[in-house]
């Protein structure tokens, strides 16, 4: 899964779940993006994602 496709389907359950949802593109460092989804809010890093970093990012927001 890549960061993009990740995004995605976060934006999508944001929706679903009446969440705000924000990707600040600035204040992570180098290629890293900050994401915010409601009150939580964690850093997702660029290129191809490995399925147990996808359950850390998706655990770290409170999804899983």
């Amino acid at each position: 899964m890549t960061r993009e496709q990740l995004l995605k389907e976060l934006r999508k359950f944001a929706r679903k779940n009446g969440l705000t949802f924000g990707v600040d593109r600035k204040l992570g460092k180098g290629s890293h993006y900050r994401v915010r989804l409601g009150k939580r809010v964690t850093t997702i890093k660029s290129g191809e994602l490995k399925p147990g970093y996808v359950r850390l990012i998706k655990k770290q927001l409170g999804i899983e």
